[in-house]
């Protein structure tokens, strides 16, 4: 008794331990991104000047003033908040289908749109480009991005709800039936409000997917419709980068989406726990 009571004591000391080790090395790399924000370019290079140094807000006040910080962080919002809706808007329907009405291709299905993710990116980039650019000129538009992130997203989405609808009896659907409800009522009524975490927690998933999305929005925009993803692309010098200021352009993008990951995460969890509770 003695030896359990000593090991259970020893789990409860090391495994604490052991999570806050792999949380903060996980977290360094956003912390040293922070650090070095407040560097000079030069001192960003110099090891004398690794830990310690002058702050400055030279790299932010340059990124505001000179490099329209601001458009290009609208253009991030615009693409990801209507790249996410529509995301969901497809992929709420699709997966309530597959879960509820499913059919022999069904499995098929869900296969083939995974299958998606795996093809090269690069493959088809050549194409697209020039498909948009001299045919349906669209290239550099909001559209074209939202439509690029919406489709290389929906596969996911779509798993994510599909996984999230099973856990839900399909008895209680067969019952909104029995009572006359539409398939647009068993959807709004009756499967939004009970999946309404997985599909928050997918949501939010979807607009960081859409957020750090820098292969196709770097190369499928030029200035109209450019993201943060392209002004951290372009803080770049020939010889190298610049520390200091590509570390302030790249905190100041992932600012938000740290921002907006917390504050839903906290919703979800209170949401969730007064739901247990009521």
């Amino acid at each position: 008794m003695a030896a359990v009571t000593e090991r259970s004591k020893f789990s409860n000391v090391i495994w604490p331990v052991v999570a806050w080790i792999v949380a903060l090395i996980f977290f360094f790399p956003i912390f040293w991104l922070v650090f070095t924000s407040f560097k000079t370019d030069a001192d960003a290079v110099k090891p004398e000047f690794l830990f310690r140094f002058t702050p400055t807000l030279e790299n932010y006040t340059n990124m505001t003033e000179n490099y329209d910080y601001w458009r290009f962080a609208t253009n991030s919002v615009i693409t990801s908040t209507f790249a996410t809706l529509f995301a969901l808007f497809v992929g709420v329907p699709s997966a309530y289908a597959m879960a509820f009405n499913p059919s022999r291709h069904t499995k098929d299905i869900l296969m083939w749109m995974l299958s998606t993710k795996m093809l090269p990116a690069a493959a088809v980039l050549y194409p697209m480009t020039f498909l948009t650019k001299n045919f349906l000129g669209i290239f550099d538009t909001h559209f074209l991005v939202i439509l690029v992130l919406c489709l290389i997203n929906l596969p996911i989405v779509i798993w994510m709800l599909f996984t999230y609808f099973k856990e839900i009896p399909k008895e209680i659907i067969e019952a909104g039936k029995m009572d006359g409800v539409s398939t647009w009522g068993e959807i709004k009524d009756i499967l939004i409000p009970l999946a309404w975490g997985g599909i928050a927690s997918t949501a939010l998933l979807t607009f960081i997917f859409c957020w750090n999305e820098a292969y196709w929005t770097v190369r499928l925009t030029t200035i109209d419709a450019a993201t943060l993803s392209k002004l951290i692309e372009g803080n770049r010098a020939p010889e190298g980068l610049f520390f200091g200021r590509l570390s302030a352009v790249s905190t100041a993008a992932i600012a938000p989406i740290v921002i907006l990951g917390w504050f839903c995460q906290k919703q979800l969890v209170q949401g969730l726990t007064f739901g247990a509770v009521k």
